[in-house]
């Protein structure tokens, strides 16, 4: 294992910080005036950084959602979250909600970085925007950071930490977290089946597919609720900070804009519809954004069986059909959000240009999976994901 390049100097510049680039002209923002502000309103002791003079900022380039960005201050950076332009759907880059759940849960999951100071005045930035600490550790994106080597059985290991990560999440106390309250009671499978086919239909353009019948199956299938729990609804290996001395750790959980109550199977899918393992095709290969094609890496069902074994969740095969085929049209309605921004020139990001062939991809994928849940022998149908 190769450890070398994945601690921070305090010496480095943001140009040295995996991901953090030179901040796109569309997403500029007036940072005096974000400094002048921060250095008012950040709650004592939340950070050592020194809130002096004007920070250099990057930009992170890997997000598609909210817009995160690299404050380098004497004595420790920070990081900002704030909307994209655009147009927004109801609900959309709540930055107050964020920063609530971040400062409630990190009380009770360590995983959760620290806030420091929420904005909810449009006028000092264009836009809302909240402050946190940055925690220091490597993240893996489309592959491993640069200089750091596993093999197979530390990738194990990596796979394995990074579902618990998942599972400790979903055994959070609710009641304990002052959380409660994000979650609106029962129904929660048929309001999320609800509110992407909209948000889906909003967001087609001409070049993609209806994904109606696949709209109509996941309507007409829909399994029970089941007792609810926090669940991210982002999970992903890009969204995990490892440990800079044993990379194998996660030692944080990032980006909790979608963070809500409800069914942890549900967020389970969501994060396997990111999931492209090594046997998968070459065409969504080109859409892989995590190292889940390394060898040592548990497969989809493995991770389900895994995921399952360590919190006693039963789940037969054909429901976990339909959470799959869930996890992966939620994702494409993802994408097409995304790509339909793109088109209007909302931004100029060129990784977006090709999201419209993963959105045609994945609805292929959804009905395969639908084709074989129907031809499921009854004995087979009724087993245990992973028996």
């Amino acid at each position: 294992m190769n450890k070398g390049s994945t601690s921070m100097a305090a010496n480095q510049t943001g140009a040295d910080v995996a991901g953090a680039r030179p901040v796109r002209d569309e997403d500029a923002f007036d940072v005096a005036a974000m400094a002048a502000w921060l250095a008012e309103n950040a709650t004592p002791g939340s950070t050592e950084a020194e809130l002096v003079g004007v920070p250099e900022v990057r930009q992170f380039s890997g997000g598609v959602s909210n817009l995160t960005y690299l404050l380098r201050y004497p004595g420790g950076d920070l990081i900002l979250r704030r909307p994209p332009g655009g147009a927004h759907s109801k609900g959309a880059h709540d930055m107050g909600r964020e920063y609530r759940i971040q400062t409630q849960l990190g009380q009770f999951l360590p995983y959760v970085p620290r806030t420091v100071a929420l904005c909810e005045e449009p006028a000092v930035i264009g836009t809302p925007f909240y402050v946190m600490r940055r925690l220091l550790g490597p993240i893996p994106r489309k592959d491993l950071p640069r200089g750091l080597v596993l093999d197979r059985e530390q990738t194990a290991a990596l796979c394995r930490n990074v579902i618990d990560l998942l599972v400790d999440l979903h055994a959070v106390d609710l009641a304990i977290t002052g959380l409660g309250d994000l979650g609106k009671g029962e129904g929660y499978v048929r309001r999320q089946v609800d509110g992407w086919s909209e948000r889906y239909r909003r967001a087609r353009t001409w070049n993609v597919g209806t994904f109606e019948p696949v709209m109509r199956w996941l309507a007409d299938n829909q399994p029970p609720d089941r007792p609810h729990t926090l669940v991210h609804n982002d999970f992903r290996f890009d969204n995990v900070v490892l440990d800079p001395e044993s990379p194998t750790q996660p030692v944080g959980l990032l980006d909790w804009e979608l963070a809500t109550v409800g069914d942890p199977l549900m967020d389970l899918a969501n994060a396997l519809g990111y999931w492209i393992q090594a046997d998968d095709g070459r065409h969504m290969q080109a859409f892989r954004r995590q190292p889940t094609h390394l060898p040592g890496m548990m497969t989809r069902e493995q991770v389900v069986a895994h995921y399952c074994t360590r919190t006693g969740t039963g789940v037969t095969n054909r429901d976990w059909a339909w959470y799959q085929v869930f996890g992966l049209f939620r994702v494409a309605v993802i994408a097409q959000q995304v790509y339909q921004r793109y088109l209007a020139k909302q931004t100029t990001n060129k990784q977006f240009r090709f999201f419209g062939v993963a959105v045609v991809l994945l609805e292929l994928r959804c009905r395969r999976i639908i084709r074989a849940a129907g031809r499921m022998a009854p004995e087979t149908a009724n087993a245990q994901v992973g028996s």
